[in-house]
């Protein structure tokens, strides 16, 4: 580790670190970067540009970099573009680079350098338009080859992720002294305090920097504040956590590190975890990002941020170079001269000022440090590292000055971003030449120290102390600001250059290899709002959002249109501040927990029974119930339908959706969304609805009781049951928001059986508890109302039939869901009750003509279905009008009817198309097609239901049936979709 430092930053020198880069072995300690650990052994070429693959350095020490950019890992935990200055070194940690082949040092695609006069701002815009045969064949595939940095590791991720919530009343954001002095002067009051900072060490520029607090060392106040923060029990430390994004009601997204500073997680511990907290009050104090100055071959290994520079030194013990140059436009950079000449190191300053303060030129020339004032960086030297910097002095002429290491300050930008996150506009700042965070902050944000564009240090503190104490007060709490703290209050002021004074290559975006040439193309093309700017150069648009190019290049542009930066603007920014793996926003859901089964309060008796279970929307439900013996799925399905046929079966039916709406204008809203009339449903009564959409098709259909004056349960089918509750809500909230109603989806809330058959009276008897009299004449058809089971539980009965038989469906509390199907086949034993399943249900519904989702398939009207009868004429509803449009009225439309093959060995296929007899099975000669069939065992041959042109006017016609698909067709008859008790006397005893 050459250029290690013998003693100083505040890494454990004791704990010595083994790591690889490109395969080769290093050593680091504890504490290291491995942007840090790799300078510490002289590596400065670290990767490759991602347009031209010039060979790039490390530029920064922080989440801004935009060059150094490795893959860390391998196999299967390979991790692409990762910034090298954020990467906590642990022993054995490999890394590679990226964007080069076949190796780092000679990277073929960099010989196309000479090409780059030819590859400026839009170039493909230009040159992949012709000709266009060429696009398929040659274009698309070599981009798509050389398109992306790093690559996925192409196997499934061995690591956990984890989603998380958090409450609390103040949230501070970002761990350096004013955000340590927010959350110190909020948490003595006894608030709930979360404080989060991207570095696994709390202290920000504090660890850095050579500064004192009080007339001592700002470690020793660091350390003391550190300890008293971990000492409150209310206080929750979050080190390795990064705010990314802020959202409505007080919600910032939060991504904590847990083992990204592990070679693999510890068992049962997740590898990071996403936060969602949710904060009364936050505190801002995200610091302050330092700008690049463009000069000619600035991407070159061994140019750094002049403040990336000091940290290197003071934080990690490590001096970049030994022959330096300070290329600075304030008096920040002269810190880094200072600092760099303390590590040993020979320095010159260039600072493009004519003049600067009397202190800085005698400490300077005390230290033995050339200066020269009025000049400006012309080009740097060097291939692949930098030899030395050419400079323009004030008079004009050119020097070189030979040197490693070019360290540029050019000012700070606050780092505002979250402060936009939520539509504010940043604001110009021309005392500060920075674009300060804009006036209408997110809601409940304050923002402080050098993110508010105040870089002192005492004034940060004052500021933090004092935002931490309003925002406890504003939670209630007892809060009073911290004591006045005596701090050297250095600025980071500045007299920006933005212009360069060379015509060579000079970097604004660093990942994008956006030049400035390019900005001043995009000015001369006419792209001059920063939008515009932004999408034809792609400046701010790599993963780092141009935390270090964006004011830069629209400073540049500002100019090349004689205009101040503030009429210019910029971009803002949207979530997330740094990149966040999907891993962590997808949390367990992965593979099948990705879409996780909801299961059936039956399901562990439907699995001991032997079901066959499928997939029907998000629910997993038994299918059928095989038993020995049998030759195929039909044989259990036709067993279970003579079951409920002749004497009684019993079916989940919990996955409908079931939507409780209670309110003084529940029956009022109902008739709104219903075609039907509701206000005149008595209590304890349940009725057949259809909705419609606004376009005038049908959307969904189910039974709604009445439970109470005031209190409807509406059913929806099991696909429909979201978009239903969604619907409602939409209309209360913006169609109706006057109507007094409220509404909850209660479906899981309710375990709910179906007991069909003609002894499903009897067995209900068996369940019910006894004081409820359940006779035709007490309970009749389309009744409902409360009952108790087994001895006191509350439940719901309904009588409602999908079968067609005398059927009931009993709704219990979920948790007693397992033990009422238990009770039910108990209570059926004598008559030889069956569970049946989704297949048997299906056979049933087609048998009565009951339509379902394959005829609710969003193409049909209620005309269509044959339920025209049931829209009102004397109310509005949702869809009344559009469903009046000609085009629906026109009887010629496909329309609901039933199918009986007229060879009864036939098996109809849902699917086919009809066309008449005697005419071609054509796309001309279509008159509708099959939406359901089953064979229907009362029957003993297949039955279907569908969409025939004039279908209601053709009954005991003659047509075609046509599948296309299996090249078959039969002759089937039109007839009434109801198979079976078309006068519905077996539902009514």
């Amino acid at each position: 580790m050459s250029y290690r430092l013998p003693s100083g930053g505040r890494i454990d020198r004791s704990r010595s670190l083994q790591f690889k880069f490109d395969g080769r072995s290093y050593r680091g300690f504890q504490g290291d970067t491995l942007a840090s650990a790799l300078l510490a052994n002289g590596v400065q070429l670290v990767g490759r540009s991602f347009k031209y693959h010039r060979p790039r350095g490390i530029l920064s020490a922080g989440s801004e970099e935009p060059n150094a950019l490795v893959e860390l890992r391998s196999g299967a935990r390979r991790e692409p573009n990762t910034r090298a200055t954020t990467v906590e070194l642990y022993d054995g940690l490999e890394a590679a680079s990226q964007n080069r082949w076949p190796s780092l040092r000679f990277d073929l695609l960099s010989l196309t350098a000479p090409l780059s006069p030819f590859m400026g701002a839009g170039f493909y815009y230009k040159t992949f338009m012709w000709p266009a045969a060429f696009w398929e064949k040659l274009y698309e595939p070599l981009i798509r080859r050389a398109a992306g940095l790093g690559c996925a590791a192409g196997l499934p991720d061995p690591d956990r992720y984890e989603k998380a919530f958090l409450y609390c009343d103040v949230l501070v954001i970002g761990a350096g002294p004013a955000g340590l002095a927010a959350a110190l002067a909020a948490g003595r009051s006894g608030a709930r305090v979360v404080l989060c900072d991207e570095s696994f060490e709390f202290g920000g520029r504090l660890l850095s920097e050579r500064r004192e607090i009080d007339g001592a060392p700002a470690d020793a106040w660091l350390a003391a504040v550190k300890a008293e923060l971990a000492s409150m029990p209310e206080v929750r430390l979050m080190p390795r956590t990064t705010v990314f994004g802020v959202y409505d009601g007080g919600t910032y997204g939060a991504l904590e590190r847990v083992a990204d500073h592990l070679p693999e997680p510890p068992p049962h511990q997740p590898r990071q975890r996403y936060w969602q907290i949710i904060a009364k009050r936050a505190v801002l104090a995200s610091g302050a990002i330092e700008r690049p100055i463009v000069f000619g071959g600035n991407d070159r290994p061994g140019v750094m941020l002049a403040g990336a520079v000091r940290t290197y030194i003071n934080r990690f013990g490590v001096v970049p170079g030994r022959q330096c140059v300070v290329v600075t436009t304030g008096d920040d950079g002269w810190r880094t001269a200072y600092d760099l000449q303390s590590a040993g190191a020979n320095v010159a300053i260039v600072d493009a000022r004519k003049s600067v303060g009397p202190a800085l030129l005698a400490k300077a020339d005390k230290a033995g440090i050339r200066v020269l004032l009025g000049a400006q960086a012309k080009a740097v030297h060097g291939r692949m590292l930098v030899a030395g910097l050419d400079v323009v002095l004030e008079s004009g002429a050119t020097e070189y000055l030979p040197c490693d290491l070019v360290a540029m300050s050019n000012g700070w930008n606050p780092a505002i971003h979250l402060t936009t996150h939520l539509g504010g506009k940043p604001a110009w700042d021309a005392a500060r030449f920075a674009f300060l965070p804009p006036q209408a902050l997110p809601p409940g944000l304050s923002v402080v120290g050098a993110a508010s564009g105040e870089y002192g240090l005492a004034r940060g503190l004052e500021q933090g102390g004092a935002a931490g104490a309003s925002a406890a007060q504003d939670c209630g709490f007892d809060a009073v600001p911290l004591p006045q703290m005596r701090a050297e209050d250095d600025g980071r002021d500045a007299s920006p250059v933005w212009m360069p004074v060379t015509s060579k290559k000079a970097f604004v975006d660093f990942q994008n290899d956006v030049t400035a040439s390019d900005v001043q193309l995009a000015h001369r093309e006419g792209f001059c709002a920063v939008e515009h700017l932004k999408r034809y150069t792609t400046l701010g648009m790599a993963t780092d959002q141009g935390k270090t190019s964006n004011v830069a290049g629209h400073a540049m542009m500002a100019a090349l249109c004689g205009v101040d930066i503030a009429r210019a603007g910029t971009t803002v920014f949207r979530p997330p501040y740094t990149p966040v793996a999907i891993g962590a926003l997808a949390g367990h859901h992965r593979g099948k927990d990705f879409r996780p089964y909801r299961l059936t309060p039956s399901h562990d008796f439907a699995r001991e029974q032997g079901a066959v279970f499928v997939e029907t929307g998000l629910w997993l439900r038994a299918q059928y119930f095989p038993q020995a013996g049998d030759r195929d799925w039909l044989d259990a399905v036709v067993r279970e339908v003579n079951a409920v046929r002749s004497s009684v079966g019993v079916c989940d039916v919990s996955t409908l959706g079931k939507i409780d709406i209670q309110g003084a204008d529940a029956a009022e809203f109902l008739n709104r969304v219903y075609i039907n009339g509701w206000t005149n449903l008595a209590v304890g009564k349940a009725r057949y609805g259809l909705m419609l959409r606004e376009d005038g098709f049908v959307m969904d259909d189910g039974t709604t009781a009445r439970l109470g004056e005031t209190h409807f349960v509406m059913t929806t089918t099991t696909a429909n049951a979201v978009r239903v509750m969604q619907h409602l809500e939409f209309c209360h909230q913006v169609l109706w928001p006057s109507l007094d109603v409220r509404m909850v989806s209660v479906t899981e809330q309710w375990a709910q059986y179906s007991i069909a058959g003609p002894r499903a009276r009897d067995v209900l008897r068996g369940v019910v508890d006894p004081q409820y009299d359940l006779s035709n004449e007490a309970f009749p058809y389309l009744a409902s109302g409360a009952v108790t089971v087994g001895g006191g539980i509350a439940a719901r009965l309904f009588r409602i039939s999908f079968s067609g038989e005398l059927a009931y469906e009993l709704a219990v509390p979920a948790s007693y869901g397992n033990a009422a199907i238990r009770a039910i086949m108990e209570a059926g034993k004598p008559y030889g009750i069956r569970p049946y399943g989704t297949e048997a249900l299906g056979v049933m519904r087609i048998e009565k003509g009951h339509v379902a989702g394959n005829e609710l398939n969003g193409q049909t009207t209620a005309r269509d279905l044959g339920l025209g009868k049931m829209m009102s004429g004397k109310k509005d509803y949702i869809g009344r009008v559009m469903a009046a449009r000609p085009a629906l009225l026109d009887t010629s439309r496909p329309r609901f009817v039933g199918f009986r093959p007229v060879n009864t060995a036939d098996r109809l296929r849902a699917g086919s198309h009809f066309v008449s007899a005697g005419k071609p099975a054509t796309a001309e000669n279509d008159e509708g097609f099959m939406t359901s069939v089953a064979y229907s065992p009362t029957l003993q041959h297949w039955v279907g239901l569908g969409l025939l042109r004039n279908g209601p006017e053709r009954v005991g016609e003659v047509i075609r049936c046509v599948d296309p698909l299996r090249g078959e067709a039969m002759d089937v008859e039109v007839c009434s979709p109801v198979f079976v008790d078309p006068k519905e006397e077996r539902l009514r005893v």
